[in-house]
């Protein structure tokens, strides 16, 4: 079997070494369209802060691949699927029996004056680190969910002046309530990070590149780099090329196969019973789901109950489930011990938690709302009991 992997983020790379390794006669090909080797793209941070060097985010390194019979393609975008053929942009045409789609996200990027200017980069691509780690700043960074928090604590990290700018009153609105919120925006605080909330960005100001970002109610933050991390979008383009389904993300099924029998869909890119994910760990479980799938076993994928487990800035954060300020809600705030949790509950069981500071009953929490059985007292309940 000739197998095409379209995409060396983590959930591509993770299927065509899976791949590999259940199928050793199979020809497995893994086109990336960044020139890198395939990396653990939730580590940037760790790079653009100086904790470690560039070549340490490297998951797969090209010996490692070619033992198990990979070849490896980077720099080859991929423009459309053609019969059993893939165009890449330079106008070759690989052959293959199945293809696996893993074509991630792409950052969304604000349609603003100035938008083009040298100094304006996503947080998004190694290209993007990499850019990042030649500004001087000082920096402003727009977007204060899990993204843009990662990258102005690694900027302040560097001894950057950072000022993040985000428009709602609280950062990671998604993940968090807004007492968690806040706490973790004080604590970011004391790290030398602004918050300036809520605004939105309304043009960027420079000769010849980045000088100021001028704010919504009219501010000017000097800002030789200005970071995007506003958010990202399902890559879809070589599907829709393609002539597959396409709605949010790819249309996949729960064995992750498409409108078309002989091609798959995992991560980001693709919408399985109506969800899309954004997160690594459920990306690498397609991956495992799509592997097997082409090796003729019967595995199938399902979503669970969306939850994230973070550490932001050392402290760690978790939530899952529905965050819902119009149900029932129970708070426990320990100030001294700077920790938070707010569970939120709906006809006696648990639809969501958030827990900031002190994570350890995440799994007992998670596990009560994806049971959805009845709680008991609310006093237990909140200290992780039944």
């Amino acid at each position: 079997m000739r197998a095409l992997v379209i995409g060396a983020g983590p959930a591509g790379a993770r299927c065509a070494t899976r791949l590999a390794e259940r199928l050793p006669g199979a020809a497995v090909t893994l086109c990336g369209a960044e020139a890198a080797l395939p990396y653990d793209r939730v580590a940037l941070g760790r790079w653009l802060s100086g904790a470690c060097a560039g070549a340490d985010l490297v998951t797969h390194p090209l010996a490692a691949m070619r033992t198990l019979g990979i070849a490896f393609r980077p720099a080859t975008p991929i423009l459309a699927l053609e019969g059993q053929e893939a165009v890449t942009a330079r106008g070759e045409r690989l052959p293959f029996d199945r293809a696996v789609i893993a074509t991630g996200s792409r950052a969304i990027r604000l349609d603003v004056p100035g938008a083009g200017l040298p100094g304006v980069v996503a947080y998004r691509s190694f290209a993007d680190v990499a850019a990042m780690r030649r500004s001087e700043g000082p920096a402003v960074v727009v977007g204060g969910g899990l993204l843009g928090l990662e990258a102005a604590d690694a900027l302040a990290a560097r001894g950057l002046e950072v000022t993040v700018v985000h428009p709602l009153g609280w950062p990671m609105e998604r993940q968090l309530d807004e007492g968690a919120g806040t706490l973790l925006a004080r604590r970011l605080q004391r790290r030398r990070i602004r918050f300036a909330m809520p605004a939105g960005l309304a043009a960027i100001e420079g000769e010849g590149r980045a000088t100021h970002a001028v704010l919504s109610d009219g501010r000017r933050l000097p800002a030789r780099l200005v970071v995007m991390a506003v958010g990202i979008r399902p890559e879809v383009e070589l599907a829709r090329r393609s002539g597959l389904a396409v709605n949010r993300g790819i249309l996949a099924d729960a064995s992750l196969r498409t409108s078309r029998e002989d091609v798959l869909a995992i991560g980001e890119c693709a919408e399985v019973e109506g969800r899309c994910i954004g997160l690594v760990a459920p990306a690498l479980e397609q991956a495992e789901a799509a592997a097997a799938t082409l090796a003729g076993e019967a595995r199938a994928w399902a979503p669970r109950p969306d939850s994230a487990s973070l550490k932001v800035s050392g402290t760690a954060v978790w939530s899952a489930g529905e965050i819902a300020p119009e149900a029932e809600s129970v708070t426990l705030h320990d100030a001294g011990g700077d920790t938070y949790r707010r569970l939120f509950l709906r006809d006696g069981r648990l639809v969501g938690a958030v827990l900031y500071g002190d994570t350890a009953a995440s799994g007992f929490f998670l596990d009560c709302i994806a049971s959805g059985r009845a709680i008991g007292s609310r006093a237990d309940l909140v200290l992780g009991a039944t």
